[in-house]
């Protein structure tokens, strides 16, 4: 089995490659998305326009609801349309589309019309592109029933899960997250779909379990190396899907660990950790040995300044300090 490495834009694009090459109803459409305008803004769609052709591969105007309306009709004419919206933030101008036509249609047709869209958006902190253009809102569209929200952390994930999105019968969300785009590892060339809403393990323990999704794995990883020599074994569980998400993996983690912290790049206040804390305590109340801890930004937009981004970011130092007062 042959393998490349590649980092997670690169990843995205093979993944595009390959579900274009297997199935002719798979359309691509954005801004700025076709080889004449550079292949998108990240690069992430280069090559596809002149494999595939104009009329597969769709550069738009300079609107998100136009974007999602174009991706939906399409969907239900029968195509299975990936629409991307350059930045998260920019999804708020189409969410008509999104939560009252893409999330249920489904569900007001009686099941008789599917929208099988994939969005994929990029944000995260950690760049200053400050407060219009970096936020986390996976908590919105997990928030929205009728949509999977998918975000995975490493380019094994990134091509696999944009795969299975693309297969979906359903709308699907996929966040490319900055501070994970870059970071390469191999990826096999003839690897497949990734079933949304099974998290994997990154590391096993016996004290403490972290979960953790998106960019914000990698921050966790960077923890575990200084949480060993304190001598406390963490399982680190990488969601990867946010909705539906891992319940059965996540309970029985901790049921095994006894403690939890689940850490996001997401603003803590009413952040998706809240619905996992709620659902550990609910299911677990008697085996935890401590209270659940959540970790997220701060109530805030996204700063422009280093320092401040720097300080709204939940970094590795902050997670080891969390995880041994959980421990103490």
């Amino acid at each position: 089995m042959s393998a490349k490495k590649m980092n997670s834009l690169q990843a995205v694009n093979a993944a595009l490659h390959q579900a274009m090459a297997e199935d002719d109803k798979v359309i691509v459409l954005g801004e700025d998305i076709a080889d004449r305008e550079g292949g998108g803004v990240t690069g992430a769609t280069a090559g596809l326009s002149t494999k595939f052709g104009d009329d597969r591969v769709k550069s738009t105007p300079i609107s998100e609801q136009a974007i999602i309306g174009a991706a939906i009709g399409a969907a239900l004419a029968g195509y299975k349309p990936v629409a991307e919206i350059m930045l998260m933030n920019f999804t708020a101008v189409a969410m008509d589309m999104i939560f009252n036509h893409a999330a249920k249609l489904r569900f007001m047709s009686g099941g008789q019309s599917t929208v099988p869209i994939t969005i994929r958006t990029l944000t995260g902190a950690g760049w200053q592109t400050a407060g219009q253009h970096a936020d986390h809102l996976e908590g919105w569209f997990a928030h929205a029933a009728g949509i999977k929200v998918v975000a995975p952390s490493n380019p094994v994930d990134y091509k696999g899960l944009l795969l299975s999105c693309i297969q979906d019968p359903d709308p699907c969300i996929f966040i490319e997250s900055a501070g994970s785009l870059f970071i390469p590892a191999e990826v096999a060339d003839d690897s497949g779909p990734i079933s949304l809403g099974k998290a994997r393990v990154v590391q096993e323990g016996t004290d403490v379990t972290i979960v953790s999704w998106s960019s914000q794995v990698i921050r966790c990883q960077q923890a575990l190396a200084p949480l060993a020599e304190a001598g406390i074994s963490v399982e680190l569980i990488d969601l990867r899907t946010v909705s539906p998400w891992d319940k059965e993996a996540v309970l029985a983690s901790v049921a095994k660990t006894g403690r939890a912290v689940i850490a996001h790049e997401a603003v803590r206040h009413f952040g998706p950790g809240g619905e996992i804390a709620s659902t550990i305590a609910e299911e677990l109340f008697g085996q935890l040995k401590a209270p659940v801890r959540r970790l997220g930004a701060p109530y805030s937009p996204v700063p422009f300044a280093k320092v401040l981004e720097d300080a709204y970011i939940v970094s590795p130092e902050r997670v080891v300090e969390t995880v041994k007062a959980l421990m103490s």
